[in-house]
């Protein structure tokens, strides 16, 4: 099995999902989600500082880390499969993915942006460039 650039990102995305419901991390936001059967997770608007409310910090980092790698499944899938008929990468993501990585970097040193997804963008790039 051959390993490219859109099955990493499938992984990256799973693990990134799976994760986020592990007891180690998000389970008990989970748990408590699925109490409401995923619906209304939190008060939206309500809870903006700007509008005096108090955000429930932990709450938006579950879905959001869950979100995340849920979106990063289909978009590995189309990128596997633009790979598998041997079509070059369009440099757009690449550069999207690494500006969007970088700044992930930035505001999240010690993070999997750093430790796993910077050099997949690096190597992408180089694979690209040469």
């Amino acid at each position: 099995m051959k390993i490219t650039n859109g099955k990493i990102i499938v992984f990256t995305g799973s693990m990134h999902a799976l994760f986020a419901v592990l007891p180690l991390a998000f389970g008990k936001q989970f748990i408590a989600f699925s109490k409401s059967f995923f619906f209304k997770i939190n008060t939206g608007l309500s809870e903006f500082p700007l509008l005096h409310g108090t955000m429930n910090y932990e709450k938006s980092a579950a879905f959001w880390f869950f979100y995340f790698g849920l979106l990063f499944i289909p978009m590995g899938y189309l990128l596997n499969y633009i790979e598998s008929k041997e079509h070059e990468i369009p440099s757009q993501f690449i550069w999207s993915y690494l500006t969007i990585t970088l700044i992930g970097v930035y505001m999240i040193p010690f993070s999997g942006m750093t430790l796993f997804m910077l050099p997949h963008a690096i190597y992408m790039l180089y694979t690209h460039l040469k």
